[in-house]
């Protein structure tokens, strides 16, 4: 007896099993990893992305080079959300965990290969991971809050290859002094500082402003644009007469109840004015509006006035200042004011702004970055950030590593003798893992123009030799001690790497079937004909 087939997709859909989804699967994470493949290391090459409005972007951030990328197939996707939770985790080695994700997957192929179930090398890999985690833990140094050259090395290291050129030192310095003011307690929050770029002078001229910037100017002309020993109140609500809530009309029969009602609202502005002026303000942020009445009596009052001040700003205001953010102007007292040495509108670039410094202790600060360019700048601003972010990390965790791809060398020999000992199928997956980790060695010395075999060659056989800090120099163009060239990363940012790639690697293996309202191989997103298309 025949049976009819079943139909349970719609029409138009598509469906892909067994091999051939784990292929395109693999076809599209190897897709990223070598989109940004390039970017790795002190040496690496830039990117230019352009997208459909025309707007440029040029770096070699792995982070802003997938975010800026239109990824369409929604494993290459999965990828890109590995250098997200790397970003978000620990501000640097974006593109080391992609790239180490791409290996990850590479290897595996190979295992598929040879008829190896993708259970058991997900088993292997993470046991892989595990033992690799140990291995960095004890390769770990410690690094006290208070080593300030450490932490200069650290921002350097995240720095450099980045397009900042020579200015990386001046950069590292500006990156510690910042994280080190805004520290309380070992909690650190970096919304508590402001960047502010501009497309003009050379990098080294980026300072860090200890106090608030506020890109506004005075609301009214005849207000003072300098105030000394200031007397701050900040209001998180307007100097305006309230409006109703609801809709109303009042009818007025007399000229004199109308002259009534004004003197009135001129009187209430008089009232609210006075409140700040007699609580001793001298200087008004207001996160709202302010009435042209009110900006008037203020400028009388020799008051300097700022409206339409972002929360942000004033959340920082307060903690530079020590004011209190009012939302009730009649109840403001001299309690509520902050205090600091200058308050002046100076002029950065183009723009006017408001600098708010000489703080006592501020715990809120502001960077000016500058380049000769807006496509400089940005990048200049992109590493800034990585260093923020990395020092930060080293500050928490009191833990770095020696770079230039010492830590992986001395993961991988330390897997290979692990693997012995486990012995079965996962042995294969963790020698994969160990072959897969030395990606990030030998992508340096291709990114350097060095042979990446001898490289690899070298560097195992002094690491063999008891030299665990031998890594990849940029500087001497070969093998070399780490530590001794101030080469050095934060735990975090490898064993965070080590993590996330095997995570997403062990998703991408057990996926055995794919299910898509479109047809993947053709469509967009599709990874038949080049595997980079549609990345």
């Amino acid at each position: 007896m025949a049976y009819q087939p079943i139909i349970v997709l719609s029409e138009g859909s598509q469906q892909t099993s067994g091999r051939d989804a784990q292929r395109m699967n693999i076809a599209a994470g190897k897709a990223v990893a070598e989109a940004v493949r390039s970017t790795l290391g002190p040496r690496g090459m830039d990117k230019m992305l352009v997208d459909s409005l025309g707007e440029v972007v040029i770096t070699n951030d792995g982070a802003t080079i997938l975010s800026e990328m239109d990824i369409e197939h929604p494993t290459a996707q999965m990828i890109v959300e590995v250098a997200d939770s790397q970003e978000e985790e620990t501000g640097d080695g974006t593109t080391s965990a992609v790239v180490l994700t791409g290996e990850l997957l590479l290897k595996a192929e190979g295992l598929l290969d040879e008829d190896v179930h993708p259970t058991i090398i997900v088993s292997g890999y993470r046991l892989a991971a595990k033992h690799a985690r140990t291995v960095l833990d004890k390769l770990a140094i410690d690094a006290a809050p208070t080593e300030t050259e450490t932490l200069l090395k650290i921002a350097k290291t995240s720095m450099t290859g980045k397009g900042v050129g020579d200015s990386h030192d001046h950069l590292a310095d500006l990156a510690v002094r910042t994280i080190q003011a805004i520290e309380e307690d070992g909690r650190i929050d970096l919304e508590n500082v402001k960047i502010e770029t501009v497309s003009t002078g050379s990098i080294d001229e980026s300072e860090l402003i200890e106090g608030v910037l506020i890109d506004k100017e005075p609301v009214h002309e005849n207000m003072p644009t300098k105030v000394t020993n200031a007397k701050i109140a900040l209001l998180g609500t307007a100097i305006e007469i309230a409006e109703t809530e609801t809709d109303a009309e009042i009818s007025v029969s007399d000229p004199a109840q109308l002259q009534q009602f004004l003197d009135a609202e001129e009187q209430h502005m008089r009232d609210l004015v006075n409140a700040v002026v007699d609580a001793g303000a001298n200087v008004v942020f207001v996160q709202k509006g302010i009435d042209d009445l009110a900006q008037h009596y203020l400028a009388k009052a020799g008051v300097l006035a700022i409206r339409r001040t972002k929360k942000s700003d004033l959340t920082k205001l307060s903690r530079a200042t020590g004011a209190k953010v009012v939302s009730k102007i009649t109840d403001i007292s001299k309690d509520d004011l902050g205090s600091v040495g200058l308050v002046e509108q100076r002029k950065i670039g183009e723009d006017e702004m408001i600098f708010v410094v000489e703080c006592d202790n501020p715990k809120s600060v502001s960077l000016i970055l500058r380049g000769g360019t807006e496509h400089v700048v940005e990048e200049v601003e992109r590493a800034l950030n990585d260093a923020l972010e990395v020092v930060r990390v080293t500050i928490q965790d009191g833990k770095v590593l020696a770079g230039g791809g010492s830590p992986e060398v001395e993961v991988s020999l330390s897997l290979r003798s692990y693997a012995d000992s486990v012995g079965g199928r996962e042995q294969l997956a963790i020698e994969a893992f160990a072959d897969a980790v030395e990606v990030i060695p030998r992508t340096l010395a291709i990114n350097s123009g060095l042979d990446p075999i001898d490289s690899i060659v070298d560097l195992r056989a002094q690491h063999t030799a008891g030299n665990t800090h031998a890594g990849l120099s940029s500087v001497e163009g070969g093998v070399a001690d780490m530590l001794a060239e101030g080469v050095v990363e934060p735990l975090r940012v490898k064993t965070q790497a080590i993590s996330s790639a095997q995570e997403a690697t062990d998703l991408v293996l057990r996926i055995d079937d794919i299910i898509a309202a479109g047809d993947l191989s053709k469509g967009p997103g599709g990874m038949e004909d080049d595997p980079f298309e549609h990345v």
